[in-house]
């Protein structure tokens, strides 16, 4: 059986995300840089990836590591210089790899020449690029801020006795796509980028971009939740489909949106293949499985179950089945580190956990998306003092909860397990001073364990490491299309233990069993047990006891016969 789709190379790709400040630095500042990337990219491609996402490396003042653009069209000082990005982007076409690059397009920064007009007066051209509320009016209705100490998205400013509107942090001012004038400078803005060769874009919080300009106070049905009133403006497919026809359909590239706050039941108004908006999108359906109901940062401690796992893959897999893509990750620079949240990081069960991971992600059909460092294996690194955190929405928490009077050590302990700055520590390359990264100190500390195996050097030298199994997944990944295109049906679905699936191809049938825990366990195969099947992908080096019975951890890939 197979799925009723067009191939593409975006759907056949396995992307590598890469946090430029985290990855290498070539120019002694602590910061990772463009040279550094570059300096890397045979490693990169070493891995069988080929499609390299780089976070921001726009001009900006860093309020949010880059996430606040000042400059759209300008690199970043810190990680270097326009020619540095054109022979990195030469760097990796003559090597095969395609760039994505990331769109953050809801807001740009404060200090970003429209924002710096707009709020000097009323009657500027460029007001009418942001969103305001003229304080004459009252206080504008209810907005929540991600990253505001008080957690409210209006900011006056006594310049023109007006609020601006930021769902982010305050220096992250929200565009104004309701402006034609507005929309068309972003439209000029990708197809410069897409003149000078880059592969497509990841989409910010893509959908966000459209507002009712009425300001009215949360309608009751959404219930207090912002995020997804947020993803429901009333002119989002509209302004996404003038994208398509503006920009997006003069090129051969690849789209693909955050997209919280987008139910399964709107997947498809996103990214049906004739709807002319996106190719693929992030949902945060798994993000939140682990996480106390109604919070967005707040750690379960009840843990999560394998059943509802599965459940999560398999519908939004069904959703995708005849129409549209999907992507499929299990981190990135906005969550911990996968090993630590959906594995197992201790000692004892690292590598299998790792590699299972490895295996689940490069089985499953949509586009898999890694993060760097997942290829070794890298971990939480479970920060003690809030003064050893980078990030913005940490220590704007921090500061909220002590406002609030809360239990601050409370706070700390449930940041080692869900801060992003678990997944932004450096890149651990070897077990020389910052493990390779840099000669000095690094804008944020680099993991311990860099000397305990977990570094590309000595991963390299071990046959049996999670980086050799990396390139053994990914291979069979691109030898077998199968493993992209074949139908998906999930097996024994209410096994806490196993997730276990099949992909059916053509006249081809492979079988996935993947083991979660940290005990021996059996899963139910049904008619497949009678079928004979060769083994393609094993992560462990133990005798097989039973074709149903896995070791902890334990992921096999067979050929059914």
């Amino acid at each position: 059986m197979t799925t009723n789709q067009n191939n593409a190379w975006w759907k056949e790709g396995i992307v590598y995300q890469i946090y430029p400040r985290s990855f290498q630095d070539t120019s002694g500042n602590g910061v990772g840089d463009l040279k550094g990337i570059l300096q890397r990219l045979d490693y990169i491609k070493s891995l069988g990836v080929d499609i390299i996402w780089l976070n921001p490396v726009y001009e900006s003042p860093n309020d949010d590591n880059g996430y606040d653009i000042s400059d759209y069209q300008n690199i970043m000082a810190e990680f270097g210089s326009m020619e540095d990005f054109d022979s990195l982007l030469k760097g990796m076409h003559d090597r095969g790899l395609k760039l994505v690059m990331d769109l953050v397009v809801n807001h740009s920064s404060d200090e970003h020449k429209w924002f710096q007009e707009s709020r000097k007066d009323r009657n500027n051209p460029y007001r009418d690029y942001y969103h305001w509320w003229p304080a004459e009016k009252g206080t504008p209705p209810k907005r929540w801020s991600y990253f505001d100490v008080e957690e409210n998205a209006w900011k006056y400013e006594a310049t023109t006795n007006a609020y601006y509107l930021h769902y982010f942090s305050v220096k992250q001012p929200d565009l104004k796509w309701e402006n034609p004038a507005l929309r068309q400078e972003i439209y000029t803005m990708m197809a410069y980028w897409f003149e000078k060769g880059v592969d497509g874009f990841r989409m910010d919080v893509i959908p966000f971009i459209s507002k009712d300009t009425n300001y009215p106070e949360l309608p009751p049905e959404f219930n207090g939740d912002f995020i997804s009133y947020y993803a429901q403006g009333p002119k989002l497919h509209e302004y996404l489909q003038e994208m398509h026809s503006e920009v997006l359909s003069k090129y051969n590239v690849m789209t693909v949106g955050e997209a919280p706050g987008i139910t399964i039941e709107k997947a498809l108004d996103l990214v049906g293949e004739n709807r002319k908006e996106l190719n693929m999108f992030f949902h945060f359906d798994l993000m939140s499985l682990d996480r106390k109901p109604g919070t967005v940062f707040e750690k379960n401690p009840e843990g999560w179950p394998l059943s509802s796992f599965k459940e999560i893959h398999s519908r939004w897999d069904k959703a995708f089945e005849k129409d549209g893509w999907g992507s499929v990750y299990l981190s990135n620079h906005d969550f911990p580190r996968s090993v630590s949240r959906w594995g197992n990081d201790h000692p004892d069960f690292w590598y299998a956990s790792a590699t299972m991971l490895h295996t689940f992600l490069l089985t499953m059909r949509g586009t898999p998306y890694f993060y760097f460092g997942d290829e070794i294996g890298m971990t939480n690194i479970r920060f003690d003092r809030i003064d050893q955190y980078r990030d913005i929405n940490t220590i704007n928490r921090y500061e909220i909860a002590k406002n609030k009077g809360e239990d601050l050590h409370v706070f700390m302990e449930n940041e080692k397990d869900t801060s992003r700055d678990n997944a932004r520590t450096p890149m651990q390359w070897d077990v020389s001073h910052a493990a390779g990264f840099s000669k000095t100190t690094p804008w944020i500390e680099v993991n311990q364990n860099f000397t305990k195996g977990i570094n590309v050097a000595d991963q390299e030298k071990n046959p049996s490491s999670v980086l050799h199994f990396f390139r053994k997944a990914t291979a069979l990944r691109k030898n077998h299309l199968g493993l992209i295109y074949g139908h998906y049906t999930l097996i024994d679905p209410k096994n806490e233990s196993v997730y276990a699936y099949t992909r059916s191809y053509e006249t081809k049938v492979y079988l996935i069993l993947l083991n979660f825990s940290t005990l021996e366990a059996q899963v139910a195969l049904g008619d497949l047990s009678e079928l004979p099947k060769s083994l393609l992908l094993r992560n462990t080096h133990q005798e097989i006891k039973a074709e149903n019975l896995l070791a902890p951890y334990e992921a096999r890939v067979y050929l059914v016969q």
